[in-house]
């Protein structure tokens, strides 16, 4: 597969993409997760609407 093209960040303010928003200041980057410390495990999910705590 070709590699992707290099695309400079758009300048307007309709930018959609978290790049672009960074690069024009108008959102911090996304934090790093930290790596998994045991990667299997089941996610601890909040239980669903429907089912009582």
């Amino acid at each position: 597969m070709p590699e992707a093209i290099e695309r400079p960040p758009r300048r307007d303010d309709t930018a959609a993409d978290m790049g672009s928003l960074v690069a024009l200041g108008r959102e911090e980057p996304p934090p790093i997760p930290a790596p998994a410390t045991n990667p299997f495990l089941e996610p601890d999910l909040p239980p669903p609407d429907d089912e009582p705590a």
